[in-house]
């Protein structure tokens, strides 16, 4: 189980050009790929072959989204991705339906996946300090980056993949500490990996 799927869905923005996120995709990739791990690299873009994208996710054995936080939530590009590629995949290439039987129709939501065993880790960029998720009187009031992305986590265990741990870069706009985010990153793919 060697192969990884790498996937960049930073979105340029004036104000936030992306490095960072390709400097975490590039880090994870030379990481890995010295580990002797298979890597593929794709970087959303507005259009997307669905097919072969549909074949990347089937490839992997565990896909690293690596992503800003963006609105609470992922850049729309790769929301137009997951709306064209993961509806494309409900006929079997990433789950077969909703899970459910017409028999049944109340019970086992979210359990067709066809992804079974493989693994997915998200890796977040964020402007928020990390104090802004950790202090209860702070902006997500004591809530976990896991749970700010929970919709992320629901759409891998969709496809009934399991989840490694979540990395996260704070406050990387304003008091970007890019050395010590390296460090962190390097211990997260060693321990991880």
């Amino acid at each position: 189980m060697n192969n990884v799927l790498i996937i960049n869905a930073h979105h340029y923005y004036p104000f936030s050009e992306g490095k960072l996120n390709a400097a975490l995709v590039e880090k994870a990739a030379n990481t890995l790929a010295a580990k002797g791990y298979q890597i593929r690299q794709i970087t959303i873009t507005e259009e997307v072959d669905v097919d072969e994208q549909l074949a990347n996710l089937q490839w992997a054995d565990t896909v690293i989204l690596q992503v800003p936080s963006n609105w609470m939530g992922v850049p729309w590009p790769f929301k137009k991705y997951m709306d064209e590629v993961f509806t494309a995949g409900m006929g079997g290439a990433l789950c077969v339906g909703d899970g459910r039987s017409e028999t049944e129709p109340n019970k086992n939501y979210g359990t067709g996946g066809t992804l079974t065993g493989k693994k997915y880790m998200l890796s977040l960029t964020f402007n928020a300090p990390a104090a802004a998720f950790e202090d209860e009187a702070e902006f997500f009031a004591g809530s976990s980056v896991d749970d700010l992305m929970l919709p992320m986590h629901m759409n891998f265990k969709f496809f009934d993949m399991l989840p490694l741990p979540t990395f996260s870069c704070f406050d990387v706009m304003k008091n970007a500490d890019v050395e010590s985010d390296f460090k962190r990153f390097d211990a997260h793919l060693e321990q991880n990996f």
